[in-house]
C-alpha cells in the first residue's frame, strides 16, 4: 500500500529537498507527492520508527547518534515532530 503524504509532509519536502538533491526534484506540492511515491519515501512517527526503518533497510547506523541520525541527508524533520525519509 502506497504512504499517504500530507500537506506538511510536502511542503516540507519542497522547503528541503536540496538537502538531498543538488537541484530541486519537484516545483509544486503535485509534482511532490509524485516524487514522494516514486521513490517509496515513508513516514515515521518519532526517531525510534526512523531508526528501525533505516536498520530494516540495511542502513548501518549502530554507531551514529541521534542527532546524526537527524541530521542525514535522507530524513527530513517535519514540524510536527514526525520524520519523513527519503531514500535517493
Amino acid at each position: 500500500m502506497a504512504e499517504t503524504f500530507d500537506e506538511i509532509c510536502l511542503e516540507t519536502f519542497l522547503k528541503k529537498q536540496l538537502q538531498l538533491f543538488r537541484e530541486e526534484v519537484a516545483s509544486n506540492l503535485d509534482e511532490a507527492e509524485a516524487f514522494l511515491d516514486d521513490c517509496l519515501a515513508v513516514v515515521c512517527d518519532n526517531l525510534k520508527e526512523v531508526k528501525q526503518y533505516l536498520d530494516d533497510s540495511g542502513m548501518d547506523i549502530s554507531h551514529m547518534s541521534d542527532s546524526e541520525i537527524e541530521e542525514s541527508s535522507e530524513v527530513f524533520l517535519l514540524p510536527d515532530g514526525r520524520y519523513l525519509i527519503v531514500e535517493a
